[in-house]
């Protein structure tokens, strides 16, 4: 495997906030790193939505089953899940254990192994390769075997981080919901083109780029 020339730092599960909507906005800057025989890719994390407890969207919501129970885990496991029959998802689980929660990885900055990700999306422009959590998971290679994986381990499939310190984040409603839209739970990397959406939503009143959570 090719040495990365990123200096990512796996991130420990002592690192992470405990609750949806902040571990939400605590991952916006972070890095996901998919180490693979071929190399490793990695991007920076520049979208994510937050499911807490009692979310009615959540998958969590109907209790632990076998198909959830990644969601029930310690903060930082991976719960990956087949959505419409047609994309994979990146989830992450994001309460105490036994408590289910979680947050969805939407988009990356797609920074090391652009050519591994091209050839998964062949044809696709940079800005395009993980502007989505299903692009996402395509480019990256994320599939259901991942359900479980420890995103604290620091190889395979792993987080971590390279600049210290806050930064602004962007909050507006989450996007593709039928449900429970009225929640500022979308969380975003201000001016990064690789974030998903109507671009409109990006600009909303309700934006908070101070770093103050809103309910």
């Amino acid at each position: 495997m090719s040495k990365s020339l990123l200096p990512i730092i796996p991130l420990s599960r002592n690192d992470l906030p405990v609750g949806a909507a902040d571990l939400a906005r605590f991952m916006i800057g972070k890095y996901l790193v998919h180490d693979v025989p071929e190399g490793r890719m990695s991007g920076r994390i520049v979208e994510t939505e937050a499911y807490p407890v009692g979310d009615s969207t959540s998958h969590a919501f109907i209790g632990r089953r076998p198909y959830n129970g990644s969601m029930f885990l310690a903060p930082g496991y991976a719960y990956v899940r087949l959505t419409y029959g047609l994309s994979y998802m990146l989830n992450m689980s994001a309460e105490a254990e036994n408590i289910g929660a979680g947050i969805l990885i939407r988009a990356i900055e797609p920074l090391e192994g652009l050519p591994l990700m091209e050839a998964r999306r062949p044809g696709v422009p940079l800005r395009d390769l993980a502007r989505g959590p299903g692009r996402l998971t395509m480019a990256l290679g994320i599939g259901q075997s991942f359900d479980g994986q420890d995103l604290c381990g620091g190889r395979d499939l792993w987080i971590g981080v390279i600049e210290k310190g806050d930064m602004p984040v962007g909050v507006t409603t989450r996007i593709g919901l039928s449900r429970e839209t009225h929640r500022p739970l979308r969380f975003f990397e201000p001016g990064s083109a690789f974030v998903s959406g109507p671009r409109k939503l990006l600009l909303a009143p309700h934006a908070d780029l101070s770093g103050n959570l809103q309910n």
